[in-house]
């Protein structure tokens, strides 16, 4: 397993104040979605209903949507853990361009399951509210394996990662409102064989 894939998951130390900090505003922002959606968790309710103060919450989130990329990251580790060590494709032991078929694919799903929290990461906006790298960093792993000809890997990854991070989201949440429907399976089949067609693409397929 390469370095960089060991370091793709591995989340930052903390102190075990912190930790427990961190699982109790999550646990408590888990609540109050099921409670009430999106729309009822603010970064002042979620200070009341937790016990701890604002500002700990703030310096936790920075904002109501950093709450919403911290749920979605969290939720995101059951997903890392499967391409560290999950059986192929989409873990280890498969060749690289199966591999990356199978990561965009189980990604659009993720973000499918998670529409309303991901739309909520946006804050308004029509780019993610924050860069997300993890996608970018397993990607360049697998077209260091791939090694396409003449392709700027590095380049290449962040270009492959962000139609799975931002512009493909939007299109798979669609337009906001409170009457959104999860996608239809449908549509979610056409994203990922619009994947699938990329990656032969570039892998010369």
């Amino acid at each position: 397993m390469s370095s960089n894939e060991v370091a793709w998951g591995r989340p930052k130390p903390e102190r075990a104040d912190a930790a427990r900090n961190r699982r109790l505003l999550l646990d408590t922002a888990r609540t109050l979605l099921d409670e009430g959606g999106t729309g009822c968790l603010t970064m002042d309710l979620l200070a009341e209903r937790s016990g701890l103060g604002k500002g700990t919450v703030f310096r936790r989130f920075g904002s109501r949507a950093g709450i919403f990329q911290a749920l979605l990251d969290d939720s995101e580790r059951e997903l890392q853990q499967q391409v560290l060590s999950g059986p192929p494709p989409l873990g280890p032991g498969a060749p690289p361009a199966e591999r990356l078929v199978a990561y965009g694919t189980a990604r659009i799903r993720f973000l499918a399951r998670h529409q309303a929290v991901a739309r909520a990461t946006l804050d308004g906006r029509h780019v993610p509210a924050g860069r997300r790298p993890l996608s970018e960093i397993h990607l360049r792993v697998l077209l260091r394996e791939l090694d396409p000809p003449g392709a700027d890997v590095d380049v290449l990854a962040g270009q492959l990662a962000y139609a799975l991070d931002g512009p493909l989201m939007l299109q798979v949440l669609g337009a906001p409102g409170p009457e959104r429907r999860p996608p239809a399976d449908a549509d979610i089949a056409r994203f990922e064989a619009g994947w699938r067609y990329l990656v032969e693409r570039v892998c010369g397929g």
